[in-house]
């Protein structure tokens, strides 16, 4: 067979005197026609780092980098980036995620070994254009299932991060986890501790958004699932799966607070995954201290501040999943004001088809029902009549600036709150938006002296 490669690589390959191997997710991809716009290519071979890079760079590729004791080569040909490995294979101790040693050697059953699942373990000889199938993955590629490439109890015991590839290579590919994996993989569920926060985070971003790498529709969910099942999502999300058989009234839901957070996630658009993951993990507090959800969506942006906190999570994205957790419940039940909802939705301009996005999917989390929510084609309508009114939507679209409301007679440390304000009036009247009637409605109205 022949598999697609650049030609640089093709040629390399060919002036090796020892066999080049492509391994691991680029031929899994292929033999299981996955497609995708991710081409990491990895390589491997029988021999040495110094042997390889002194070959590579005759033939004209960059060394970028090179780790002797993983026997890890980086380099580029061209424009092409590569990353190269001796064949090797590791020892652990239990829990350390990283080998405790590595034995470099000359047999491709043993580096195979190695690896996590057999599905990564296929090899493909660029020179000969031959696979080489030492566990059998070719047989899990062809059926789409997962298993181990040793006793699944070792292969997770000797790096908790697996735990999390299994769930994250599931909800990607839609390949199944045997019953003996999943057994393993939650025998050490306990592991997922010893791993750091940013890996871990890396990890669920990326069963958050699986469906996206090769289309595997709905993939992020099921990839939840396997965290649930396994023990692992208690771990990392003790807040979130303290929803477990908490009830909500059955005439709007079908389900316990958990299950709906994590059809909010299957239903909802990718752009707001983390905040449909977390938007009502205050509930389970508020219902402890209360009796009760109402206000649950305080709780839920507190909450998850905390949670994202603790992954370490970039500030921007915090504030963001903190804000849409709090404002999700706004008129849910549709009967605020048109007025207050046009204030709203100018407060909020910068994440409203956020919020619009969260409140479907919460909608449809509820009872599986994936008709738009009524609270959103009331909003939608109040929007197209807001821009059929040239309402301004931000301060560019506003006719009157911050220093031509000074000239005015506004001081100066008034203009933030005088521009916010006219901003709210014009959401009201879209007709106020002519710098005559600003200018005289911000003097009459907002100006110090007028308070």
């Amino acid at each position: 067979m022949q598999m697609p490669l650049p030609e640089k690589l093709v040629n390399l390959a060919n002036n090796c005197t020892f066999p080049l191997y492509v391994v691991g997710g680029y031929v899994r991809d292929f033999l299981a026609c996955l497609e995708t716009d991710n081409h990491d290519i990895d390589l491997c071979a029988p021999v040495d780092a110094e042997e390889f890079c002194k070959k590579a760079e005759e033939l004209g590729a960059e060394v970028k980098a090179v780790y002797k004791n993983t026997g890890t080569v980086k380099l580029a040909l061209g424009e092409e980036e590569y990353e190269f490995a001796c064949f090797r294979s590791d020892e652990y101790i239990r829990g350390t995620h990283t080998p405790a040693s590595t034995f470099f050697t000359d047999d491709i059953y043993l580096d195979a070994r190695r690896r996590d699942f057999k599905c990564n373990a296929v090899y493909y000889d660029i020179k000969e254009a031959v696979l080489k199938d030492p566990l059998g993955g070719l047989a899990d590629i062809k059926n789409k299932r997962l298993t181990t490439v040793d006793n699944p109890e070792k292969v997770f015991g000797e790096d908790g991060l697996r735990l999390m590839r299994l769930a994250r290579f599931s909800a990607q590919t839609g390949f199944e986890p045997t019953p003996a994996c999943l057994e393993g993989a939650k025998a050490n569920a306990e592991l997922i501790r010893d791993i750091s926060v940013e890996r871990v985070y890396a990890e669920l971003d990326g069963i958050l958004h699986a469906d996206k790498r090769y289309g595997n529709a709905e993939g992020q969910y099921f990839g939840l699932k396997i965290l649930d099942e396994i023990g692992v999502l208690e771990i990392i999300l003790p807040e979130l799966t303290k929803g477990r058989r908490l009830m909500q009234n059955d005439q709007y839901h079908y389900y316990d607070v958990l299950e709906h957070s994590l059809r909010a996630v299957r239903y909802s658009d990718d752009k707001i995954r983390l905040a449909a993951l977390l938007h009502d993990v205050g509930k389970p507090y508020r219902y402890r201290m209360e009796g009760t959800f109402h206000g649950h969506e305080e709780d839920s942006g507190k909450i998850a501040n905390t949670i994202l906190t603790r992954y370490k999570v970039s500030k921007k994205v915090i504030r963001e999943v903190t804000r849409l957790c709090c404002l999700h419940m706004y008129d849910t039940r549709c009967d605020a004001r048109e007025s207050k909802i046009r204030k709203f939705i100018i407060r909020n301009q910068d994440i409203y088809e956020k919020i619009m996005l969260l409140k479907q999917a919460d909608y449809s989390a509820c009872r599986d029902d994936m008709n738009e929510a009524p609270c959103v084609t009331k909003w939608k309508e109040i929007y197209a009549k807001m821009k059929e009114e040239n309402v301004p939507f931000n301060l560019k679209q506003l006719n009157v600036k911050g220093d031509e409301l000074i000239a005015a007679g506004i001081e100066k440390q008034q203009v933030g709150t005088v521009l916010a304000n006219l901003m709210e009036d014009c959401a009201l009247d879209g007709s106020l938006n002519k710098k005559k009637k600003l200018l005289k409605r911000a003097v009459k109205v907002y100006s110090k002296g007028n308070n």
